[in-house]
């Protein structure tokens, strides 16, 4: 049974496709060609399996909005499917990682504006992770459009540096071709190394489900959610592999990846010595654009949660400007607590690992909402294009894919995040009560 959206839908096309283009396109990156380097061309097979996977997976969410178009999200899509035990695991998982990753992106965006703004090394660095998570906690308790807005500019400038190092690509492309061949990496192919570069692409990736998740706010759901999903993931797959060819071919092998600002390194190596520095300013933007929008994206999916009884019932709530007030606060004491209790020199050394337990956290949903399309279409056939089960099953078997690429621990990890929401899951449901006819609870 559906729950009533309980906010005005304020998101519309543009917005709901900056907020799929905005979470995706974060702080990654700006790191990846390094992090994608060891692997060579690898990294290149990586990235068309993931777009091919990716778009099977917007496929799925924009099939699934267009099929329950006043569900609130993929907990009810999950849960009219799969049954409320799968539903909780995948959306909890989801939850969990994303406050997490909330805290792990202030401190990202702390490091880079301390490398731009010199005068703020005078302030401890966890005082600034902390400003920046409640200064984008408070601009979402403005409202959903505030948040969106945000999201919109933010996410026009974020580009503009992928945009910049494409432009650059394709000028030397003309004007010296042979620079692209001039070091090639030299890593073997391997199903192996491809498996291995699929994990770390498809991080950079998470976020496509942004729309769907907060389907309940964006006007006409049925139109604007597919079109957005799908407007907002084959753009930034594009983007992201032309960036990391031009890296990957442009900047030798090894000196990619011992860079700790791999498009600075292109920049530099293309425009000149001192080019790139100011490209931190428009990582910093790019950092505060994705918090923003995660930011948005967990209060809506707490408010979710809050109103199907998931956690509890006062975290449903909105302010009297719409915005998910309690959720947003809830979620970002939590990212301070992990902030304040993990800014060290370790964190950004575990910012890789960090991101691959995300990956895995997140594949449940995606594996989940994959199948979720199939059974509906084996229910329904006529309601739903044929296309529907073969976009469902592509999802699912590239969610599987993905999973042995990520490893043993940080599957282990997702595993953990999803056994302790355990207890949560079984005291929600033995509180729950239900009416008899007459009225009266038992």
């Amino acid at each position: 049974m559906s729950v009533p959206v309980t906010g005005p839908r304020e998101l519309g096309l543009w917005m709901a496709t900056a907020m799929v283009v905005g979470n995706i396109i974060g702080m990654g990156i700006f790191m990846q060609p390094a992090s994608l380097a060891p692997y060579g061309f690898n990294a290149l097979l990586a990235w068309g399996i993931t777009v091919a996977g990716c778009a099977a997976l917007a496929l799925v969410f924009a099939m699934l909005v267009r099929r329950l178009p006043a569900a609130d999200g993929p907990l009810e899509y999950l849960r009219e499917t799969l049954g409320e035990g799968a539903s909780f695991a995948a959306l909890w998982c989801l939850w969990v990682a994303t406050w997490v990753s909330n805290a792990a992106l202030a401190t990202g965006v702390t490091g880079y504006a301390m490398a731009v703004f010199p005068a703020m090394a005078a302030v401890p660095p966890a005082a600034v992770a902390t400003a920046l998570v409640w200064l984008v906690v408070g601009v979402n308790l403005l409202g959903v459009r505030s948040g969106g807005g945000v999201q919109l500019v933010t996410t026009l400038l974020k580009i503009v540096p992928l945009l910049l190092v494409m432009g650059l690509g394709a000028w030397v492309l003309v004007t010296e071709p042979g620079a692209y061949a001039e070091h090639p990496p030299t890593t073997p192919l391997s199903m192996q190394a491809t498996l291995s570069a699929s994990g770390i692409v498809l991080f950079a990736m998470l976020g496509l489900e942004s729309a769907a998740v907060v389907a309940g706010r964006v006007r006409d759901p049925a139109r604007n959610v597919p079109r957005a999903t799908l407007y907002g993931t084959l753009a930034t797959a594009g983007i992201y592999l032309a960036v990391t060819t031009v890296a990957l071919l442009l900047v030798p092998q090894d000196t990619l990846a011992q860079s700790g600002a791999p498009f600075i390194e292109v920049l530099d190596r293309v425009a000149g010595p001192g080019s790139g520095r100011w490209l931190a300013l428009f990582v910093v933007i790019s950092g505060l654009g994705c918090l923003n929008g995660w930011t948005l994206f967990v209060g809506e999916l707490t408010r979710s949660f809050g109103g199907h009884g998931v956690l509890p019932s006062f975290l449903g709530r909105n302010n009297r400007r719409g915005a998910p007030a309690a959720g947003l606060v809830f979620t970002g004491a939590l990212a301070t607590g992990v902030t304040l209790m993990n800014y060290s020199e370790s964190l950004v050394r575990g910012f890789t690992f960090l991101s691959i337990v995300t990956t895995a956290a997140s594949l449940p949903l995606y594996f989940c909402c994959a199948v979720a399309l199939v059974v509906l279409w084996r229910r329904d056939p006529g309601r739903l294009p044929r296309a529907a089960w073969i976009a469902g099953l592509a999802g699912a078997a590239y969610s599987v894919f993905t999973l042995f690429g990520v490893g043993l621990e940080p599957f282990l990890w997702a595993l953990a995040l999803a056994a302790a929401g355990i207890p949560l899951y079984a005291w929600q449901r033995r509180g729950r009560r239900t009416l008899h006819p007459d009225g009266r609870r038992r």
